[in-house]
């Protein structure tokens, strides 16, 4: 099996952005040590503390977004880092020819129950104007490089896209290295799976309660097919096997909020997601336009999410622009 230097090599990404995955794999192989020690290493529980999203932090949650600060801040190719867990960006080598934001573990709500959780990232050009500070980030995820996640499960698997396709690596144990396990995921455009966070019903717009009551409706509804509802409550995992064999993942407007009527941020785990559904032949949207096309106006900013198979987020997109009827009173 090929492994990771080797691979990136062969589809000529330059030596820069080389070194900046081989110190992201060398992050996910420390964090991953760290997790499956669980218990016995005494990472597991929360801190008595919360990050900049007003969300407790787990302990894992601390460690791993330190290990990546400290390690990524070594390489001397990297400019800045911005971090879910970070109020602003931590400035690293002025000369520098990249930006790395990442999510140092999504999905940390379930370290204590042994589920799965990873690491989502997600690498920028550094700009060569006067820009400083968090304006360094503020780019549409068109301009990605690179950008990827690690799934910590029963396996640690390190997934990406250059603009090539999407790589996986497996992490094998026995030799502490990544191997290229599939070269080139496709996300199939038909699908009857979905991942949606149902305990929010109530507060979704009526199109898109319309839209989930078509699928659960199956083969007895206007759909005429049975859908299956799949969720881990960690993106990194849901994403994955949308990308391994099909299916829609939403995390859609929410009322409760006005000021942040979404959960996921666009920097962190949007952009990064979007690309890799895209480069596997998927559609990524907010509901609204694509995601990959906007225009950032703050390093924390949430989005709604919908992507997946291109062709079920199409129809789910129809629903919302009000071109399907809804099938009960909402």
């Amino acid at each position: 099996m090929q492994r990771l230097i080797p691979t990136l090599r062969r589809d000529h990404v330059e030596e820069g952005l080389i070194s900046v995955i081989n110190t992201l794999q060398i992050c996910a192989k420390e964090i991953s040590f760290r997790l499956h020690q669980g218990e016995l290493a005494g990472v597991l529980g929360s801190t008595l503390d919360e990050n900049i999203q007003g969300e407790t932090q787990k302990k894992l949650d601390v460690l791993a977004n330190q290990l990546l600060k400290d390690i990524l801040l070594e390489n001397s190719h990297i400019r800045a880092v911005a971090s879910e867990e970070e109020e602003g960006i931590v400035d690293g080598h002025t000369t520098g020819d990249y930006l790395v934001a990442f999510d140092p573990l999504d999905g940390s709500s379930n370290i204590d129950i042994n589920s799965m959780v990873g690491t989502i990232f997600s690498v920028l050009p550094a700009p060569k104007d006067d820009r400083q500070g968090v304006d360094l980030f503020l780019q549409p995820g068109t301009n990605q490089l690179m950008a990827g996640y690690v799934l910590y499960g029963p396996s640690t698997m390190l997934v990406f896209t250059t603009g090539n396709g999407v790589r996986v690596f497996t992490l094998d144990q026995k030799v502490g290295e990544f191997l290229l396990t599939d070269e080139d995921l496709e996300i199939p455009a038909d699908t009857c799976e979905f991942a949606i966070n149902m305990s929010n019903y109530r507060h979704w717009q009526p199109q898109m309660r319309a839209y989930i009551d078509d699928l659960l409706a199956g083969d007895t509804g206007p759909r005429c097919k049975n859908f299956n509802m799949r969720w881990i409550a960690a993106m990194v995992a849901d994403v994955h096997r949308v990308l391994c064999r099909g299916g829609l993942f939403t995390y859609p407007w929410d009322c409760r909020m006005p000021n942040k009527p979404y959960k996921l941020r666009l920097m962190y785990e949007g952009n990064p997601m979007a690309w890799l559904v895209e480069q596997a032949g998927g559609v990524a949207h907010t509901g609204e336009q694509r995601i990959l096309d906007i225009e950032p106006t703050d390093i924390h900013q949430r989005i709604g999410v919908i992507l997946g198979s291109a062709n079920e987020v199409n129809t789910c997109l129809e629903y919302l622009q009000g071109s399907q009827s809804a099938t009960t009173d909402v």
